[in-house]
């Protein structure tokens, strides 16, 4: 013990402790490569998902203006079957779509949509909806609904 610590008290003592070396500061950044290639990929990933998704919401816009369009007008066929129409010509070649009518037109929902309620079924109303009034049952109504929403678009160059 040193000379001129003789005769201290142990707070004194104390008091002359000098203190703890502060550690660095760990860096956030990481300290291999492969973090970094995981990061960098993660990022891609994720950009590419964002840009997928911003995609088919942007092909998909119409299915969203057509199902709005069509709460308005459910009860009545003749603005259903113009209300399809557009929305086939959106989705579809205007040479295709264009220059269908009656059954031509009918089959063409049927064919597009995998089913056979427009042909056969209670879309037939559809075909005579701007030449005589009839009242649309609600069945019409979800047919259409369920043509929006699932229409399948492959095979045809959009």
């Amino acid at each position: 013990m040193k000379e001129e610590w003789k005769g201290l008290s142990l707070t004194e003592l104390i008091a002359l402790l000098e203190p703890v070396p502060e550690p660095d500061s760990v860096s956030m950044l990481p300290q291999t490569a492969g973090w970094i290639w995981l990061g960098l990929l993660l990022l891609a990933v994720t950009v590419f998902l964002v840009h997928r998704i911003w995609r088919h919401r942007q092909k998909n816009a119409y299915r969203r203006e057509a199902l709005s369009e069509l709460a308005l007008c459910r009860n009545d066929p003749a603005a259903m079957g113009l209300l399809l129409r557009r929305t086939a010509l959106a989705a579809y070649p205007r040479a295709t779509v264009a220059s269908l009518f009656g059954k031509e037109w009918l089959r063409f929902l049927d064919s597009t949509y995998g089913g056979e309620g427009f042909s056969t079924g209670p879309g037939q109303v559809l075909s005579m909806g701007p030449y005589q009034h009839t009242p649309a049952d609600t069945t019409v109504a979800s047919l259409v609904e369920e043509w929006i929403k699932q229409h399948r678009i492959e095979g045809f160059d959009v």
